[in-house]
């Protein structure tokens, strides 16, 4: 009997690399046979090295009506020619086009993960409308919606974006065995501080994530930092992650200098997956003052690795840090509380240690990627059955 023929759909090739290479591993390892679809990128051949097929088709992140509505006559292209049985998209854009794509190319089965919706409370009314109505329609396309955050699906239930029994719960996870800090000495901790100019004492407040003025709130960890090093002029910002190409909120590190700080902060730019966790080791506190997120990866991953997290307190945060036992949680848009925050940890290193601990635990118990490849699994065979595929 042929495999099963699954296709991910993504915006860009990062998000298959970053995001979703494991689990799209994990399902070929199960006997699917999958591919990954989104725009071309230099992350497509490493993951063809993987063994995970990449299809490229341009697609713009931000609104853009007719390159929209190219992407999407490509999409039905590809997804007429291929026949998969199950498309799986990912993220806004391409939740929306891969949905309608695949629903017009009469693939059987069409699951979205809802990776943190885009539309928010801060948002203005009429944008916020639009974004409901285009989750909406999207998901008339779906037969499966698979949120992140339990957030998400209350919301998704109030705006009438789908019926209760169409939307589940997934949650997010890691890679448990990588992000595990027992791998690690201190002379491994001691080696990248000397790499990095970073003395052995000094203490070190980290970022990851895209360098995005909004979405991932770096100005007011710029902000925040700068009153950091105000009180505490030995501090260091360790800031993994580059800007966000692309979008209108992009931030340059340039944008350090104005907060003078350039001499204090050192920029990594992207990391993969393996390099990061020495550095989430070597960080006292991590801060991602975020606008929204599903459940972001990178708090999970310094919980792993025993890091508190300072976070502002929004959907998906709120799932990652339970505020004071793995980290502190503060209001969004406020750089004088992530900064009060940020210094708490830092001068209450036994409140850090706490915290570190607890996040450890937390991450053991909740952030297994296994398990939420096992609940996929699970979707997809009911829906093989229902469907009879």
């Amino acid at each position: 009997m042929k495999p099963v023929k699954i296709a991910h759909v993504t915006t860009i090739a990062g998000s298959l690399q970053d995001l979703l290479l494991n689990q799209l591993r994990s399902m070929a390892d199960e006997g699917y046979a999958v591919t990954g679809i989104s725009a071309p990128g230099p992350e497509a051949a490493s993951l063809e090295a993987r063994g995970i097929r990449h299809i490229p088709v341009e697609m713009k992140r931000t609104v853009s009506p007719a390159a929209d509505f190219l992407s999407l006559v490509r999409l039905y292209g590809i997804m007429r020619r291929e026949r998969f049985t199950i498309v799986h998209t990912h993220t806004p854009k391409a939740g929306l086009l891969g949905q309608l794509a695949a629903r017009l190319a009469g693939a059987p089965i069409v699951v979205n993960t809802v990776h943190g919706f885009y539309f928010h409370d801060r948002m203005r009314r009429l944008a916020r409308q639009f974004y409901i109505a285009m989750e909406t329609v999207a998901a008339r396309c779906s037969d499966l919606i698979l949120s992140q955050n339990a957030e998400d699906v209350r919301t998704a239930l109030r705006e009438g974006i789908c019926e209760k029994d169409k939307m589940h719960h997934l949650g997010n996870g890691i890679d448990l065995a990588v992000f595990n800090p027992e791998r690690f000495t201190r002379g491994d901790e001691l080696a990248l501080r000397r790499k990095l100019g970073i003395a052995h004492d000094a203490p070190v407040v980290g970022f990851v994530g895209r360098l995005a003025a909004r979405r991932k709130g770096f100005l007011d960890f710029l902000a925040a930092a700068s009153e950091v090093s105000r009180r505490r002029p030995d501090a260091r910002f360790v800031i993994a992650g580059a800007a966000d190409a692309g979008k209108p909120d992009a931030v340059e590190p340039s944008a350090a200098r104005e907060y003078g700080i350039a001499d204090k902060c050192v920029f990594l730019g992207n990391m993969a997956n393996a390099e990061l966790p020495l550095v989430f080791k070597i960080m006292n506190v991590i801060a991602l003052p975020s606008l929204f997120e599903g459940v972001p990866r990178a708090i999970m991953e310094a919980s792993a690795m025993g890091t508190p997290a300072v976070v502002s307190d929004v959907k998906g945060n709120r799932e990652a840090v339970l505020q004071d036992r793995t980290g502190l949680l503060v209001p969004y848009g406020d750089a004088r509380a992530l900064a009060d925050a940020m210094l708490r940890l830092l001068d209450e290193p036994e409140t850090a240690r706490r915290m570190g601990a607890e996040g450890r635990r937390m991450a053991a118990e909740l952030f297994d990627e296994r398990r939420v490849f096992q609940s996929i699994k699970d979707e997809y065979a009911r829906l093989l059955r229902e469907k009879r595929q």
